[in-house]
């Protein structure tokens, strides 16, 4: 599959059935300019019609994860809030149906901080700091920051984070329960492509059946949500044969004895 090129961002894919976006304006603090935004949005597309990529990892280049909205734009665009509406970064990670996993190398600012929050599952380096300052600066999220960051944290740490705007350490994200893992910065890329690499393995159209199904379920009232699951547990489970499961469960052995047998080396 030909690979378009970029200039705002990098993408690397990697045979065990990942890929790896990021950021790339480091000199910027990789800013969302309208040009990232638009790029990120066809850079997903990209992956998301490659049947080889089935887990995203997101990280940043240089120092920062993102600094959020490109204030340069914001100054001198005529369009409404610099065209923050077009080219919605956050729904362009939605668009890609497998997982995704943030890499939080440094900061995630406001606008950054939203597009974490849209990840599936964070992995932060030690050096990560998170910080919502819409309120300081006279606006209000429109990417979902608001909602994700209440359902993750809950209601008052997030007001707290959000009417503060404070920066939040990341030894306080992982207390809080805002990102999934905390290494030191060399291990970060480690730790999010071993992460990649398990969900790779799984069976891929329900790796992807199984994110929709906890992101539906996420939403449902606990009587809806268990009705749900039945329902969609049926309507997969009854086409799948005991060779297969067989089959699989064999597949998953060997690949777990490899891994042992590769870091006992």
């Amino acid at each position: 599959m030909t690979t378009a090129r970029y200039d705002t961002l990098r993408v690397i894919r990697n045979e065990a059935g990942f890929a790896t976006l990021i950021l790339n304006r480091p000199d910027r603090n990789n800013t969302l300019s309208n040009e990232l935004r638009g790029e990120m949005v066809a850079a997903c597309a990209e992956l998301e019609a490659d049947p080889d990529v089935r887990v995203l990892i997101l990280t940043g280049a240089g120092r920062a994860f993102t600094a959020g909205m490109d204030l340069d734009e914001w100054r001198t665009s005529d369009k409404l809030a610099a065209g923050a509406y077009e080219n919605d970064p956050v729904a362009a990670l939605q668009s890609f149906s497998g997982p995704v996993i943030g890499a939080i190398n440094g900061i995630a600012v406001t606008g950054g901080l939203e597009i974490a929050l849209a990840c599936d599952l964070l992995v932060a380096s030690t050096q990560a700091r998170f910080a919502d300052t819409h309120a300081q600066v006279g606006l209000l999220p429109g990417w979902g920051g608001s909602v994700r960051m209440a359902r993750l944290i809950g209601l008052n740490r997030a007001k707290e984070l959000a009417l503060t705007g404070r920066f939040l350490g990341a030894e306080e994200a992982l207390a809080w329960g805002l990102v999934n893992h905390l290494v030191p910065p060399e291990q970060l890329m480690a730790k999010a492509e071993s992460i990649a690499q398990q969900m790779a393995a799984a069976v891929p159209e329900t790796l992807k059946a199984y994110k929709r199904l906890l992101d539906d379920e996420s939403a449902l009232p606990l009587v809806d949500a268990l009705a749900l699951e039945r329902r969609a547990s049926l309507d997969n489970n009854s086409s799948v044969s005991g060779e297969a499961i067989d089959a699989r469960v064999a597949a998953m052995v060997a690949a777990r004895k490899r891994v042992k047998e590769q870091a006992g080396r």
